[in-house]
């Protein structure tokens, strides 16, 4: 009599293991990723969509980290609250790019007392002198202006006008890995194929002088509630 073997179910939810059978197992173009992750079941919220690269650095050694910031060219289909910290010329066309607060010293006592209303602060170089006392409230949250993360700019109006419609910050993990948000679940493949295309672009463009052989080892992209998708490493960043 032969033995009837158990099924194995698949956690989570309905929805969760419908989507972990539609998961691909190969690695696809970028088009196909895309394409691939638009057919998973949605849920009742406008997921994110999320990319991970594994990059080839040493994330101990300070001269590998991999930090920046991108503007996406379709957007990531949110607004940030921006403050900015700029002399009182300046403060005008801050408010007007979009910034919810513009100032100098008394913006800045006012950060100290506790406001925090806010997701990205940009300042002028000339306003380090007056934020540098800062550091430990905007540190800790990672809100601190820094020249590397493109967040210290002569240019306010501008950068004011990018946070706002979402620019990113990104940074590499302990582990040598980048995560960014090039998205949202419900935005045309056409309109997640640009961000996804123009992160990985601009992330190769900041590989580290140090870092010797392919820099880009791995890519995958995914939803907040969805398995992830494996893309390709595009051939001109495998060829450097």
């Amino acid at each position: 009599m032969a033995i009837k073997k158990k099924e194995v179910k698949l956690p989570g939810s309905k929805r969760h293991r419908a989507n972990l059978q539609a998961k691909p197992h190969e690695v696809m173009t970028p088009a196909q990723a895309v394409s691939a992750l638009k057919k998973y079941k949605g849920c009742k919220f406008d997921q994110t969509v999320d990319i991970a690269v594994h990059l080839n650095i040493d994330s101990a050694q300070a001269d590998q980290t991999v930090r920046g910031a991108i503007a996406m060219p379709k957007g990531i289909g949110k607004t940030k609250k921006v403050v900015a910290f700029c002399p009182p010329e300046v403060e005008k066309a801050a408010l007007a790019a979009g910034a919810v607060r513009a100032g100098g010293e008394e913006l800045a006592r006012e950060v100290e007392k506790g406001w925090m209303d806010f997701d990205v602060a940009v300042a002028s170089p000339d306003m380090m002198r007056v934020i540098s006392r800062l550091g430990k409230v905007l540190g800790p949250k990672g809100l601190m202006p820094s020249p590397k993360a493109g967040t210290v700019t002569p240019d306010i109006p501008n950068a004011v006008k990018e946070y706002s419609a979402g620019k990113i910050e990104y940074r590499n993990d302990k582990g040598g890995t980048v995560h960014a948000p090039i998205g949202k679940f419900s935005f045309p493949e056409g309109d997640l194929l640009a961000n996804l295309e123009h992160f990985v672009k601009s992330l190769d463009a900041a590989k580290p002088s140090g870092v010797k052989g392919q820099f880009i080892k791995k890519i995958a992209i995914s939803g907040t509630m969805t398995p992830s998708v494996l893309v390709e490493v595009p051939q001109t960043v495998i060829a450097e």
